[in-house]
C-alpha cells in the first residue's frame, strides 16, 4: 500500500486543527490585563507573549443554513487561534465583523 495515498488525509487532519474558530466574547484584552492576568493565572494559563489578546466567556459563533446570520450584541465577536475551558477562554484572538 502506497503512504502517497494518506498525505491528503493526514494534510486535512493538520488543516482541521490549525484552523481558528469564530467566538463572541464577553471581555477582549490583553493577556497583561489585571483581570485576564488573575482569571489566567487561577486556571493555571501561562502565556509568554504579555501582548496576546485574550477573550473571555466566549461562545461559538455558528451559521446555520443558507441566508443565516449569527450575531454577537452583547460581547466582541472574534476569531481566535486556540481555545481553552472548553471554549470559554480564547487566545491569540483578533476582532472580526458579522
Amino acid at each position: 500500500m502506497k503512504l502517497s495515498l494518506f498525505a491528503p488525509l493526514i494534510a486535512l487532519a493538520t488543516l482541521a486543527a490549525a484552523t481558528s474558530s469564530d467566538n463572541c466574547c464577553d471581555s477582549v484584552g490583553s493577556a497583561s490585563s489585571p483581570v485576564i492576568a488573575a482569571a489566567l493565572a487561577l486556571l493555571g494559563i501561562v502565556i509568554n507573549d504579555v501582548d496576546t489578546v485574550v477573550g473571555i466567556g466566549c461562545i461559538p459563533i455558528t451559521i446555520i443554513g443558507v441566508g443565516s446570520t449569527s450575531s454577537c450584541t452583547d460581547g466582541t465577536a472574534v476569531t481566535c487561534t486556540s481555545t481553552e475551558v472548553n471554549g470559554l477562554l480564547g487566545i491569540g484572538c483578533i476582532p472580526i465583523t458579522i
